[in-house]
């Protein structure tokens, strides 16, 4: 008999938060507890609602028929199936354990007895319901999933996961917050007899360290012992840990964790004994579905720090547009940044946005880059050389040389930080998002100028030009990647701007050529803009937009441009660096003199 004044597993629940403690007890004795295993349905869409269930412990899921993405979830202290229990109908949709889980139940009788006795239950499931549909009728930005509680580490390959790595982490998680460590090694939490695993009174102990921490960090067996089981089934994301110089076979305890959770909900991470050149990634990302990966050397402790931000929600992410020449302000953005203490956990862009921001991400610093812009575009001429045009107006192939110059040998899955970019996939009329293979490839086709070059072509036969055309700021995919602060830099919308030509006086080809091939003449053409120059305006018109996925913590930075210059006039990089590095200076004083709390969540 549970006394008045002891804890139960409906204290902390908001709809009884009004109960007195003994009430909350004999609540506790009268209503049923279920227990679900991962993977089982509470309710199934369609079915009569014949009761009323609230989360204790764990997780679910929230489906309707036809829709690939979940609708929401839902954790402890939430009710399950208001909508159609108020309502009278049937299920709206189906609700799946996403791990071990514990409800109470309550049938219409019981709850009818309840609300009567207690008004302010039916006045808070009401208030539930209305911001559940308030949540669902909002045109909104996809949120991603809740923050994972609990993290199950998990061996990958033929590798083991080290203590060092282990007491990294719970080192990095307890500097911000309260953890409970819990596995079957020395020095840790011991993990519950094999015979009790599966019980109730296991789940909801288990389930209980969420109540007292904000995290849990599981550590599994070696082997696919019960254990193991459990924390798979138990944890809302699952580390894969191994070196990696490791056998990248997956192991059984990967294909048990491929069978329980989807790929957003698993992360690889390889370990390095210190910061050096990687390769041959791709060996570890073939035959296993995952969000992302990491490498963490053991000499570099902001390695481990990084996994503990993408995990917790804080990671700090640059999105970078499209834009030509202006994309130089990028390089003093960046250098303004990171001159102040902010650094990047992931970085990505639109075209020559995705071209700077992979330059930062292979480790260059700003001046390298702006030395190395001024190689392709001024020494070179990258987009100087005009050819004969069956398939573009440039010479790709001198264009691509200068790209591989300073942008070929690594592959975005070897570079320590987080990269991506993006561009247009007119073969699928979709976006195209880089993420693994070749950076040279990748650059070169989120700046495919349509027209000026000609599309690249991938292996598997896509067709990719500028990703300006679809997504020039590509917000969006920094959002499905990760959640936390980003600084988001777009180039402002151009002045009106007038254009004094007289349509008639351009010319016909006759007297183009006759004009172009005599020197005397060819000052009298009309002054408009050449083919470069308005296909260059045409791609930066698709600017507009990208605000509305914008979040709290997001910081919008728009660089001032000279006037004057124009998308094509690479030969002014320098000076656009120094005038966005000092903008950008003296834009984090004012932010900061203005306490701008996203400017403090960029500091860690």
């Amino acid at each position: 008999m549970i006394e008045p004044h002891e804890p139960t597993v409906l204290d902390g629940v908001e709809m009884f938060a009004h109960l007195r403690p003994e009430d909350r007890a004999r609540l506790v004795a009268e209503l049923d507890t279920l227990s679900l295993r991962r993977g089982e349905e509470l309710v199934r869409q369609g079915d009569p609602a014949d009761a009323l269930f609230v989360v204790l412990t764990g997780r679910f899921s929230v489906t309707v028929a036809g829709r690939s993405e979940p609708l929401a979830e839902l954790g402890p202290g939430q009710p399950v199936g208001e909508i159609a229990f108020i309502t009278g109908g049937t299920r709206t949709a189906t609700v799946t354990a996403l791990r071990d889980s514990l409800v109470v139940k309550l049938a219409r009788a019981q709850f009818d007895a309840l609300s009567d006795q207690h008004p302010a239950i039916l006045r808070m499931l009401t208030l539930a319901l209305a911001q559940r549909l308030a949540d669902a009728n909002l045109e909104r930005t996809p949120r991603p999933d809740p923050r994972p509680r609990t993290i199950a580490i998990v061996r990958a390959g033929s590798g083991t996961v080290p203590d060092w790595f282990i007491e990294g982490l719970a080192a990095a998680f307890r500097r911000t917050s309260r953890i409970a460590l819990i596995g079957a090694r020395p020095g840790n939490g011991l993990a519950p007899p094999p015979e009790q695993l599966d019980s109730d009174a296991a789940t909801s102990t288990l389930n209980a360290l969420e109540h007292d921490n904000d995290y849990v960090l599981f550590v599994a067996d070696e082997e696919l012992t019960p254990w193991s089981e459990k924390v798979i089934r138990q944890a809302d994301l699952v580390l894969l840990v191994a070196p990696h110089h490791a056998n990248a076979t997956p192991n059984t305890l990967e294909r048990r964790v491929a069978e329980l959770l989807l790929p957003e909900a698993v992360r690889l991470v390889l370990l390095h004994p210190k910061r050096d050149k990687i390769s041959d990634t791709a060996r570890w990302l073939r035959g296993r579905s995952i969000a992302m990966h990491h490498h963490v050397a053991r000499t570099e402790a902001d390695d481990i720090a990084r996994v503990h931000r993408f995990i917790s929600g804080t990671a700090i992410g640059l999105v970078a547009c499209g834009g030509g020449a202006f994309c130089a302000a990028h390089i003093g953005i960046y250098k303004a940044l990171v001159d102040a203490g902010i650094h990047f956990d992931i970085m990505g862009g639109t075209s020559g946005g995705g071209a700077m921001t992979a330059a930062f991400a292979m480790g260059s610093d700003p001046d390298a880059v702006d030395i190395a812009t001024h190689d392709i575009f001024v020494t070179n001429g990258a987009m100087k050389r005009y050819t004969f045009p069956r398939y573009s107006l440039l010479d790709h192939r001198h264009f691509d040389a200068q790209l591989a110059k300073h942008f070929g040998g690594p592959n975005i899955e070897d570079l320590w930080i987080p990269y991506f970019c993006v561009s247009t996939d007119l073969s699928n009329h979709d976006l195209y998002r880089h993420r693994t293979g070749s950076v040279w490839a990748a650059v070169r086709a989120s700046s495919s100028i349509p027209v000026l070059l000609p599309p690249f072509y991938t292996e598997d036969g896509h067709m990719l030009v500028d990703g300006a055309l679809l997504d020039n700021v590509p917000i969006r995919v920094m959002h499905e990647l990760k959640s936390g602060p980003n600084v988001v830099v777009s180039f402002a919308h151009p002045t009106l701007e007038k254009f004094d030509v007289d349509y008639e006086a351009l010319p016909d080809r006759p007297t183009l050529i006759k004009t172009l091939i005599n020197p005397f003449t060819r000052g009298s053409l009309p002054p408009a803009p050449g083919v470069a120059n308005v296909l260059m305006r045409s791609m930066m018109a698709n600017r507009h937009g990208f605000e509305r996925q914008l979040r709290e913590d997001d910081l919008l930075v728009v660089p001032p441009i000279p006037p004057d210059m124009g998308p094509l006039h690479w030969h002014r990089h320098s000076e656009l660096m120094a005038l966005s590095a000092a903008w950008m200076r003296d834009e984090l004083h004012r932010l900061e003199s203005e306490g701008n709390p996203v400017l403090a969540g960029l500091r860690r």
